[in-house]
């Protein structure tokens, strides 16, 4: 681990230890710290437990969180005129077109405050040598883990007092029991080897699996854009959690074996704005797909939409 590395784990270390009562500490968030090999990565109650029959539902607008996994200038830009915030208008669209429930909002003068309505933070990614997100991939068979090959931690980070009210008021208001919030964001995976002629993959999500290069790299992570979400109740607190990989930004053996990592970028964006599922009848957008399948996961109900035209 470089210098710069070690610092900044340090000071996260320092952070968790001092802060286990703060926002975005995962004790008493709900659900538990979980680790995964294989997809669906979720955790937390049975998504019928989570929102009960008869219950309503409602959703926040998804945000795009940058920095989520590491510096956020190392992330594609959100704000207007970039392909990331068309990305997040039509994502936004699709969710509000779903069966699932009703969009909960903020007024404009309380999004300003974004410093203290923090809401519950979703992480999902390589389990890393500290466990800490902003840290390296941990060794495949690391003997703190007990396990050999990709495995993934998902946590979630309790909400700010000021999120929790807001909530609280907001469900009351539109008579929903439960609230669904979701983040777009980048994360790292570590890619897999099947087979008997070594053949390379990245496990995404729910029955989504996308080859790679042969010659790619089983030890160099991999940027990836995925949903993260919870669903949670009146006082803040996670029912369920998960996540969902869209893309998958591919790293060149001549970087990976530096121990380079290719970054997620605007042309990427623009890819995953038009990427589609061939695999699935009528071809459907990736990233609806991953959506559709976050919702419903987190829900327990089936959400349906105006199927996507193909062009």
């Amino acid at each position: 681990m470089n210098t710069h590395r070690m610092i900044r784990v340090m000071l996260a270390a320092a952070t968790l230890l001092t802060g286990c009562a703060t926002t975005g500490a995962t004790l008493g968030s709900g659900v538990g710290d979980r680790m995964l090999e294989h997809p669906p990565y979720y955790a937390g109650a049975a998504a019928v437990m989570a929102a009960p029959t008869g219950s309503r539902i409602g959703h926040s607008p998804i945000v795009y969180q940058r920095g989520a996994a590491q510096s956020g200038i190392f992330d594609p830009r959100g704000d207007a005129g970039t392909p990331m915030r068309a990305l997040l208008d039509e994502m936004n669209a699709f969710l509000d077109s779903l069966s699932t429930g009703v969009r909960v909002e903020q007024a404009a003068s309380m999004r300003a405050s974004t410093s203290r309505l923090v809401p519950p933070d979703v992480r999902f990614g390589c389990a890393t040598q500290s466990g800490i997100p902003d840290d390296d991939c941990a060794a495949r068979g690391d003997s703190a883990l007990g396990r050999k090959g990709q495995t993934m931690q998902l946590s979630v980070g309790r909400p700010s007092t000021e999120w929790t009210a807001w909530a609280r008021d907001a469900m009351r208001t539109d008579s929903v029991s439960r609230l669904l919030v979701i983040t777009l964001e980048v994360g790292h995976y570590l890619p897999r080897q099947h087979g008997w002629r070594g053949s390379k993959e990245v496990e995404l999500g729910s029955a989504y699996t996308v080859g790679l290069p042969w010659l790619t790299s089983v030890e160099t992570p991999v940027s990836v854009l995925q949903f993260t979400g919870s669903i949670v109740d009146s006082s803040g607190r996670a029912q369920r959690i998960g996540a969902e990989g869209i893309y998958a930004r591919r790293t060149r053996l001549a970087i990976s074996a530096l121990g380079g990592q290719e970054l997620i970028g605007d042309e990427d964006i623009e890819r995953v704005r038009e990427e589609r599922r061939a695999d699935l009848p009528g071809q459907p957008l990736t990233w609806r797909v991953a959506l559709v399948q976050l919702v419903e996961q987190l829900t327990g109900r089936h959400a349906t939409a105006a199927p996507a035209p193909v062009e």
